[in-house]
């Protein structure tokens, strides 16, 4: 990816005419956040920054893509062009970024060890599912927790808060798809 999460959030917030202290307010989180993102002094979670993208409004996918341009009309894409919207710790690769009016969301997802989603669930609109292709991998969705090994699967409303986390020390993968996109 060429740009940071630092410098994108600060392009963005700055795109919109934004303070740090006003997405700060719009995305109920501090001042402090907002500024040690920017400054790259902290690595958000998958869930802090939808959190903070919330308060511009901005998707994940719309956060990470916002410079592509148009795709090539070819329907195929080469692993190096799937842009990752999580983190080095959570790696979410994004099938047909820049595709205008998605209906969906199909992603590669890497989970390293002893990684997650981050201390808070995850809850938008849709619904999603996925299989899981290589390590394990714990889903709690709702009041239920299960751990997942390769070959088992999910699939859930995703307006239930839900979370990811790999337990183990072995990177887990998963291929998701969520409709409607969210990312």
């Amino acid at each position: 990816m060429s740009i940071e999460v630092s410098a994108r959030l600060k392009f963005i917030r700055e795109k919109f005419g934004l303070s740090q202290r006003e997405l700060a307010k719009r995305a109920g989180v501090t001042n402090g956040t907002i500024s040690l993102i920017e400054q790259n002094r902290v690595s958000p979670s998958v869930s802090s920054l939808k959190k903070v993208l919330e308060g511009i409004p901005m998707s994940l996918a719309e956060f990470f893509t916002f410079d592509l341009g148009e795709v090539k009309p070819s329907p195929f894409f080469d692993a190096e062009e799937l842009p990752n919207l999580g983190n080095d710790e959570v790696q979410l690769c994004l099938v047909g970024s820049g595709i205008k009016d998605r209906n969906m969301c199909i992603m590669r997802e890497y989970y390293q060890a002893f990684s997650d989603t981050g201390k808070d669930m995850l809850q938008h609109e849709g619904q999603e599912g996925g299989v899981v292709v290589r390590g394990e991998i714990e889903i709690t969705v709702g009041a239920e927790t299960r751990v997942l090994k390769a070959g088992d699967a999910y699939y859930f409303d995703s307006n239930q808060p839900h979370r990811f986390r790999n337990l183990t020390s072995e990177i887990c993968e998963i291929v998701s798809a969520n409709s409607p996109p969210t990312v």
